[in-house]
């Protein structure tokens, strides 16, 4: 038999009335759990509430497609609430120790209402608790599932760059041995000044950082005319470098004029250096070109969750705007043509650090989703009674009219199981109404538009 003492030590039923702990104990069942045993199972209707005297017991459930674990001791109330909507149990639980526990039968929710009105007070509270964690669980999970798309998308960017990089540097080493073996060879030949002079000006003007490269078809063609024209002077193995100084735009006559004033010998050494100057010179080009990709993406990095910076700052917003697509530019590429309309002066909102990108990253993403990855999104920037006014749309199969009054609502989702957990949107509206602004959506097939309003810094509020 339960003493009184032994419920009055859970802090939800400390010193309340005598007759009233002694009406719960004569309508609750005494469970005496041995270890291993299961006093609710995950499914099954949700028709009592237990509270732990003694022991250890453990919750097993799923949240998102995700399992989770937690512990209960003594003094923890579980299972369902008075006013709870749960129909079903959406947790097992077991007894992980020998235990001692009472459990309260749902359908007498009524009477424990009126007979100890304080206890359901703080037991409402106790649902509330559990509520707020179980949304912050989920917020939780949805901000790293996000961060885990995000990070995939930025890794696959940045190993773009950085192999082209890399192999680039691999082929530098192979061509620096092909100058220096060119060089020693042109070394050994008497050459007039002159003729220094014409190798070293046609090297520099075949190196030259702003070469346009030539369409395929002419590159093809050169190629073909520069390869007759070394096999006319007994050059028959030289086609890959015939491949190089068509892809530098350099006319067949250029090269010819080496074997004008040089002997075959020479003139071909002469044209193994320029050729090697030539692809270092691309190599070059290609290695400025992904580490410069490289340091944007790091850039973009920072200025999206605003590193090194304020927690309140004044943001542009066209700036915030341009560093998300930068972010989300792997799932842009793959279909999306982006439309840019954004007022020229500069829109500042004084914004905590990188919530707003948050917004323009859940709104953005979400319109890429609904286009199936190919469309066409629209960006555009105004400024309206003294606040911003960012608008973002796509032409996807627009929002079902049914639907649109609940795409704010937390947990609410059209996705299918495990694709979303649907607090995108409603984090979205609470860092809107947390930058005292507000969102508007109008949706039909074809034409879907977010309008997010905001204060403009310095605007009166």
């Amino acid at each position: 038999m339960v003493e009184q003492s032994e419920l009055l030590r859970v802090p939800v039923f400390a010193d309340l009335p005598d007759d009233q702990i002694a009406w719960f104990i004569s309508q609750s069942q005494e469970m005496n759990l041995k270890a291993g045993d299961v006093y609710s199972r995950q499914g099954d209707p949700a028709d009592a509430m237990f509270v732990i005297l003694e022991g250890q017991l453990q919750g097993r459930g799923e949240l998102g497609g995700e399992t989770f674990v937690f512990d209960l001791e003594p003094g923890d109330v579980t299972g369902l609430l008075p006013f709870s909507r749960m129909k079903r149990f959406t947790v097992s639980g077991r007894a992980v120790t020998d235990s001692h526990a009472l459990r309260f039968p749902a359908s007498l929710f009524p009477d424990l209402v009126q007979k100890m009105p304080e206890l359901t007070k703080r037991l409402v509270g106790l649902m509330s608790d559990r509520i707020r964690e179980t949304t912050r669980l989920e917020q939780q999970r949805d901000r790293l599932a996000s961060l885990g798309k995000l990070s995939a998308g930025l890794a696959h960017e940045l190993n773009n760059p950085a192999s082209a990089a890399k192999r680039a540097a691999s082929q530098l080493r192979q061509m620096l041995t092909k100058i220096r073996n060119a060089s020693l060879e042109l070394g050994k030949r008497d050459l007039s000044p002159a003729q220094k002079a014409e190798i070293e000006k046609l090297e520099a003007s075949f190196t030259q950082p702003d070469v346009v490269p030539p369409d395929p078809l002419t590159i093809s063609d050169l190629e073909e005319q520069i390869d007759s024209l070394l096999r006319s002077h007994g050059q028959n193995d030289l086609w890959l470098l015939a491949a190089g100084l068509a892809r530098r735009n350099i006319k067949p006559e250029v090269v010819e004029s080496l074997f004008a004033i040089l002997d075959g010998d020479t003139a071909r050494a002469a044209l193994v250096r320029i050729a090697a100057s030539v692809e270092i010179a691309s190599l070059v080009h290609e290695i400025e070109s992904s580490t410069s990709r490289i340091s944007d993406l790091v850039g973009a990095i920072k200025e999206y969750t605003h590193m090194d910076q304020a927690p309140v700052l004044n943001v542009d917003v066209v700036r915030s705007l341009e560093t998300t697509l930068t972010i989300l530019n792997h799932k842009l590429k793959q279909g999306v043509a982006v439309q840019r309309d954004y007022q020229q002066v500069p829109l500042l909102v004084n914004s905590f650090g990188s919530e707003l990108n948050q917004v323009w990253t859940n709104i953005i993403d979400n319109a890429i989703d609904a286009m199936h990855g190919k469309g066409e999104l629209r960006v555009r920037t105004y400024q309206q009674d003294g606040c911003v006014v960012v608008e973002i749309a796509d032409n996807g199969p627009g929002i079902p009219e049914e639907v649109q009054p609940h795409i704010f609502e937390p947990f609410f989702t059209t996705k299918g199981v495990g694709e979303g957990t649907g607090l995108g949107l409603d984090t979205v509206q609470r860092i809107v109404k947390k930058h005292r602004g507000n969102i508007q959506v109008t949706s039909k097939p074809g034409d879907t538009r977010f309008q997010v309003w905001l204060p403009l810094a310095g605007a009166p509020t």
